[in-house]
């Protein structure tokens, strides 16, 4: 088993298939930045897909076993029920995720599901049409995610997972709202603390809504408790209805962090290599591909970048606030 300085394997890969998201949510790609001049990278700067199967064969022989597919929005990727079809056919991959606004997933929900997709979340801070335009910088329709939701419910996805930031004055007065449409509905929802994640989003610690805000909100009006985590290194502490009308998880990096479980590396669209959310830069492994390395030197390479990490960013910005200034690699570029 290849561990890092901290003693942490890698067991998940999460892989950005593009850059570009039809959204412009402003704590990830503002519009005032990231407008119809804004150039994304070129076909010919991203990963294909057999590069990307290539890559995955190798990190299964490091550990991992568990795919998530990102962006940008992934379902801009075209033909990507191709690629999950290619990953649920190399051998060692137990679980095939994607991570999406769901803006698009009614639409291709099901050839992603035949093509071997096992699990879906849906990103989704709003159930508020007003706000959700706002949220998403653009003017855009809530019920066209709502409606891909409920087509992957009816495709099997379940249970769907629902990923809510949550901000302090933005949409924190809609947590019971959400909990609630996600507790009917069969979904789990995971309130995320808004984290500094890029440079771009003007992060402010009083932008956070604690984890502990958000159990009181919640517990306020259900009865709950605190439930073991699925697996070790899941990012996100679990907590179910006392009735048992189903859970909901909170993911507490910035008051709780979890670093020293953390099982993840991130592979970008354009070939780089990143071993954390917060990491400044990554390893291209995109430029020795292309110049012909062999599987043997590519193995290499992986094995060292992963023997040397020692991130722990979360647990340094908790204990050194002025961390939180160091540039970053962009949520965008990597799908969080």
């Amino acid at each position: 088993m290849i561990i890092d300085k901290l003693k942490r394997p890698v067991r998940d890969l999460r892989i950005s298939v593009t850059d570009k998201c039809n959204f412009r949510c402003h704590y990830c790609m503002p519009e005032e930045i990231f407008g119809h001049k804004y150039e994304f990278l070129s076909k010919d700067k991203i990963l294909t897909f057999e590069e990307t199967i290539r890559l995955v064969k190798l990190f299964v022989q490091l550990g991992v076993h568990k795919i998530r597919i990102t962006g940008g929005e992934p379902l801009l990727r075209q033909e990507l029920d191709v690629l999950v079809k290619m990953l649920s056919s190399v051998s060692g991959i137990a679980d095939i995720a994607l991570t999406t606004n769901g803006y698009f997933l009614k639409e291709k929900a099901e050839t992603l599901r035949n093509a071997g997709l096992k699990r879906l979340t849906i990103s989704l801070d709003t159930l508020d049409p007003q706000l959700f335009k706002k949220t998403v910088g653009r003017q855009l329709e809530l019920h066209r995610v709502l409606a891909g939701i409920e087509q992957a419910v009816e495709l099997g996805f379940s249970p769907i997972k629902i990923n809510t930031v949550l901000q302090r004055d933005v949409n924190d007065k809609e947590i019971l709202k959400l909990a609630d449409f996600a507790k009917n509905n069969g979904h789990i929802i995971r309130f995320i603390e808004y984290m500094d994640v890029g440079n771009l989003n003007g992060w402010r610690m009083d932008h956070v809504v604690p984890a502990q805000e958000i159990i009181e909100v919640i517990s306020s009006k259900w009865s709950i408790e605190p439930i073991d985590k699925n697996y070790k290194g899941e990012v996100a502490n679990r907590y179910r209805y006392v009735d048992g009308s189903g859970e909901f998880g909170i993911i507490a990096s910035v008051t709780q962090p979890f670093c020293g479980d953390c099982t993840r590396a991130r592979l970008s669209a354009d070939g780089k290599i990143y071993t954390c959310l917060f990491a400044s830069t990554g390893f291209d492994i995109m430029t020795p591909m292309r110049e012909g390395a062999s599987e043997n030197k590519l193995f290499e390479i992986l094995q060292s970048l992963w023997l040397e990490r020692s991130d722990r960013y979360s647990e340094e910005r908790l204990s050194f606030p002025d961390t939180s200034s160091e540039r970053k690699v962009e949520m965008y570029q990597i799908g969080g």
